[in-house]
């Protein structure tokens, strides 16, 4: 996995071209930021301007300012008792919506003798992590109890923003905003969220004080229909490649792989590549995937195995063992992207993403300043 720090920071740059120097951005570099390098990602988009990152675990916060990442980190999944502690020795902001973390995390903060910011998440329709509305000024009043606890922020999610034809996002936004002015009394100085990738590029009412780009940050559009007329130029930041075993001719006539569920109709020239469903390359993508071998497309024949695919080469002359292959990027004119090998998959891009950088080793190099350091 070849990821690129200049196309990551270039991303982070767009979102921030498209929103105006105002408006705070939460980066999220949850899930090992997206399957690209936790901590390279984070770096690189620091380098870029960014001042705040989003993580879901807080290991993950942790392990961000063990790197020395300085800024807001806000853990989005929240913590229970135990993982009080480390938020408040490491200075993490998580995401509240139980009365057991606010007692924890305010013992805590009592303990250390400093003050704990924390954000409220609340329910406006995901049906997900989050208070109900009729919870949050309940809530806010068990916040009170806590002297050296104070609100930094009050967050919700969409679960239509990047559907296309979607009227429930507005009506979401209405409850958001509703639930807001009652309580706009309280947390002086309160960062106010809701805006994820497709939300920031669909709805720019709806951006409050700061937005929370995600998929976006890694070149990828939350929607297919939504990389039409973007307002964001963005670049793709992985690249998944590997090199040719053997290349062998097949006569006709003859079965490919397990279960032999493609049988050759002439002479065929195979590429064997060593990647397989144990790299992420799952097999029901059999029938549909295809890689790039000298710049073309070739299909991918028989079924994938767990550490090798076939890919048909006959009609791409001078194929040869030790050539690159690419799975996801570009090579010469061609290019793959994750939007169309989710379409072979039959899930997202953002599953794509997170299971080839999870499953494989991650190489970073920088297209602006061409070093490379190998992580993992």
């Amino acid at each position: 996995m070849e990821i690129d720090r200049a196309a990551l920071r270039h991303n982070f740059r767009q979102v921030r071209k498209l929103v105006g120097p105002s408006l705070g951005i939460l980066a999220v570099v949850k899930a090992d930021a997206y399957g690209h390098g936790l901590i390279p990602a984070a770096q690189a988009f620091a380098e870029a301007g960014a001042t705040a990152f989003g993580v879901a675990e807080i290991e993950e916060g942790v392990r961000l300012r063990q790197a020395g990442i300085t800024g807001q980190i806000v853990v989005m999944l929240g913590v229970d008792r135990q993982g009080a502690a480390e938020a408040v020795a490491h200075a993490l902001t998580p995401v509240v919506y139980t009365l057991d973390a606010l007692e924890a995390l305010g013992a805590q903060a009592a303990k250390a003798g400093c003050l704990q910011g924390v954000q409220i998440k609340v329910d406006v329709g995901m049906g997900r992590l989050g208070l109900l509305p009729h919870e949050l000024e309940p809530f806010l009043a068990a916040l009170r109890r806590f002297p050296k606890l104070y609100l930094s922020g009050i967050a919700s999610h969409f679960p239509k923003a990047d559907v296309e034809g979607d009227g429930l996002t507005e009506k979401q936004y209405g409850l958001f905003q509703e639930l807001l002015t009652r309580v706009q009394g309280d947390g002086q100085g309160r960062i106010n969220h809701i805006a994820n990738s497709a939300t920031l590029l669909r709805y720019p009412g709806m951006r409050c004080d700061m937005v929370r780009p995600g998929i976006s940050l890694y070149g990828c559009y939350p929607a297919d229909w939504l990389s039409q007329a973007s307002a964001l130029e963005l670049k793709p930041a992985m690249r998944f490649t590997t090199r040719v075993l053997q290349v062998k001719e097949i006569p006709a006539g003859q079965g490919i792989s397990y279960g032999h569920r493609y049988v050759t109709e002439h002479s065929t020239r195979l590429a064997v590549l060593p990647v397989g469903y144990d790299d992420g390359y799952l097999r029901r993508m059999a029938g549909k995937a295809e890689v790039l071998l000298s710049g073309q497309r070739a299909p991918v024949r028989g079924m994938i195995c767990m550490n090798a695919c076939m890919a048909d080469v006959t009609d791409i002359p001078g194929v040869k063992a030790g050539d690159e292959a690419v799975l996801l990027g570009g090579q010469g004119a061609g290019e793959i992207r994750a939007e169309e090998i989710a379409r072979w998959s039959d899930t997202i891009n953002y599953e794509i993403l997170c299971l080839f950088g999870s499953c494989n080793r991650q190489v970073h190099v920088d297209s602006e300043e061409s070093t490379r350091q190998s992580v993992g």
